[in-house]
């Protein structure tokens, strides 16, 4: 009856990084340039694939997806957020926001399986290497990826089903930059035990599954590293999978600490802060890591620089 008697809540006003307009303004600039560096050096691996015959093999097909998906992942946040520190785009409907949750969270999911299929890729290449190339041919790594981004989207469909089910009386002011799962079940006036049992379950089922396969991959990878008898053999191999073990232990780290814990109450501004670092630095630490640290990519950059 309490519930029923009090007005529902139709929208919610961002904070943001409450502070100075020069603070803000600083913050909004290194969020637009980090936005477009992302954007730019993602769109630049998907490019170069797309164009070097040389990298049309299952490893960079599943790199030009990762990175297809991390520039989805960033203009999902970026743009908005900026405009909530700007303090022109404060407020969000709430089935805006339920939309931005279900989108961040499908596309968060889906990068933990496909990272978990590069990881299975790599033990592929390393551990078979003579039979690498009939064991994951074009139709397994299609098929894998379609996997991931269905698995990815469908994991998170009752997640969203339930939050949308949520009552919200009020406050309606979400301490954050964006729509999170956290500022929903601390500000909903209804029973918020299933979605939080969902969240749950859902982080175990999607981020702790595909770390585990991460995990075995990388065990069995460096087991078959271990036993090649020549240095250069051993560099040449741990060379081949040292960029995407960077940016998985980079990656689970942050979204274990996000999602993994069995309640969604915790400090707003530790959860801004790993948020910032989930959704702006790490789809633009990606390019670079894989640049980088990758002959192949380097080369096939080069080689399009001098045909410029």
């Amino acid at each position: 009856k309490d519930v029923a008697n009090r007005t529902k809540v139709e929208e919610f006003i961002l904070l943001g990084f409450p502070g100075t307009w020069h603070s803000r303004v600083s913050l909004v600039v290194v969020f637009a340039l980090m936005y477009s560096l992302t954007v730019i050096g993602n769109a630049s691996i998907i490019g170069l694939v797309w164009m070097s015959s040389n990298l049309h093999t299952p490893m960079y097909f599943f790199l030009s997806n990762l990175s297809f998906l991390e520039i989805c992942y960033t203009t999902g946040v970026v743009p908005k957020s900026i405009g909530v520190m700007l303090g022109t785009s404060q407020t969000m409907s709430i089935r805006v926001c339920i939309l931005q949750l279900f989108f961040l969270l499908s596309l968060g999911s889906t990068e933990c399986f496909l990272l978990s299929v590069m990881a299975y890729d790599r033990y592929l290449a390393i551990c078979y290497p003579l039979r690498y190339s009939s064991l994951m041919n074009s139709g397994l790594s299609t098929r894998l990826v379609l996997s991931s981004w269905l698995g990815g989207f469908l994991a998170i469909s009752l997640l969203a089903f339930l939050t949308s089910r949520l009552t919200f009386c009020g406050p309606d002011v979400i301490n954050h930059f964006l729509c999170d799962i956290d500022s929903c079940l601390a500000l909903s006036c209804s029973d918020t035990w299933p979605v939080e049992l969902a969240t749950f379950l859902v982080s175990i089922i999607v981020v702790v599954a595909s770390c585990v396969v991460t995990l075995v991959s990388y065990m069995y990878i460096i087991s078959s590293i271990l036993r090649i008898q020549s240095v250069r053999g051993r560099k040449k191999a741990f060379s081949t999978c040292s960029a995407h073990l960077s940016v998985v232990t980079i990656w689970f780290g942050s979204t274990m600490f996000l999602y993994v814990k069995p309640s969604a109450h915790s400090s707003p501004d530790l959860n801004k802060l790993v948020n910032t670092f989930n959704t702006v630095v790490t789809p633009l630490l990606n390019p670079f890591i894989y640049t980088l640290r990758n002959k192949e990519v380097k080369q096939a950059l080069g080689r399009a620089f001098q045909k410029k």
